[in-house]
């Protein structure tokens, strides 16, 4: 574990690179299971190994970086989606990379804190992917498998501190709850000698991960329409971790909708009307 700021954003990546990646217990129950329905009729497929594991970031995470590492290995690309990996990999060596896989229970055992912190994180990257489909599929998006999939994957970085940083993600999350109106950045730069955000895209270019994934959760091309529409997603579900009523919450929705009013070239109260259907909670009183 890492219990103080290393030296630079090149020693974070070092670190974080060729480090495990835990994933939620249900991953390694499905990993199992699956297993030996494939070993005893031969039936699992593609597609149910990507729904079983859509809803894990950290799973999807492990999967896309072992695919771009065995891609790098033969010179080509990696596929942009989780389906096109697992087919990459075939089922049979899909199952054998990941016969022993961590999970989050186990890994954290000593710090239950962080185990809590961690599935906040992992909550609030499925809500994102929820919102962010939405968006894609109304702005007719081509990609929007890549768009939900960057959605899920923006804060992975933010993951990974809670797996092999705990304390350090511990006491950023405890400033950013004691005082709302610093940034999140801000925050980490203090705590970290970095920003996360630049973390994750230095470890998706560390390893190779697609393109098209990593322009699509990089913050500093915020113009491009399918990376604002995962900057939307991503600032909607962080806004309202705490519920659509909290105070932080209350005050930042209507940048928020005016925001997304204008991606979607709707009006704000259409806005409204669509974020309110995602999550089945009224946003207004």
């Amino acid at each position: 574990m890492i219990d103080s700021p290393l030296a630079s954003l090149s020693a974070w990546t070092q670190a974080f690179a060729e480090a495990e990646i835990p994933v939620l217990p249900g991953s390694v129950a499905e990993l199992t299971q699956l297993s030996a329905i494939e070993e005893a009729h031969g039936t699992v497929d593609a597609h149910t190994l990507a729904d079983s594991f859509g809803n894990d970031p950290l799973m999807a995470l492990k999967v896309l970086v072992h695919a771009a590492k065995m891609c790098t290995r033969q010179s080509a690309e990696p596929p942009e989606t989780l389906v096109g990996s697992i087919v990459m990999m075939g089922i049979g060596p899909f199952f054998n990379a990941f016969d022993k896989t961590a999970d989050i229970l186990t890994w954290l055992r000593d710090t239950p804190a962080a185990i809590s912190g961690l599935i906040k994180v992992i909550t609030r990257a499925r809500r994102s992917a929820n919102f962010a489909l939405s968006f894609a599929l109304h702005r007719q998006d081509e990609d929007v498998v890549v768009v939900q999939e960057a959605a899920m994957l923006h804060d992975f970085a933010e993951m990974l501190l809670w797996c092999h940083a705990p304390r350090l993600a511990l006491e950023i999350a405890t400033r950013q709850k004691l005082d709302f109106r610093v940034r999140s950045a801000d925050i980490q730069r203090e705590v970290l000698g970095i920003d996360l955000v630049d973390l994750g895209q230095a470890l998706m270019q560390h390893w190779r991960l697609p393109d098209l994934l990593r322009q699509t959760t990089d913050d500093h091309n915020a113009r491009h329409p399918k990376v604002r529409t995962v900057m939307l997603a991503v600032r909607l579900a962080r806004h309202t971790q705490y519920g659509w009523h909290d105070p932080h919450a209350q005050a930042a929705l209507p940048d928020d909708i005016a925001d997304i009013a204008q991606l979607l070239t709707l009006s704000p109260e259409a806005a409204l009307r669509l974020i309110e259907g995602l999550d089945n909670v009224p946003v207004s009183s």
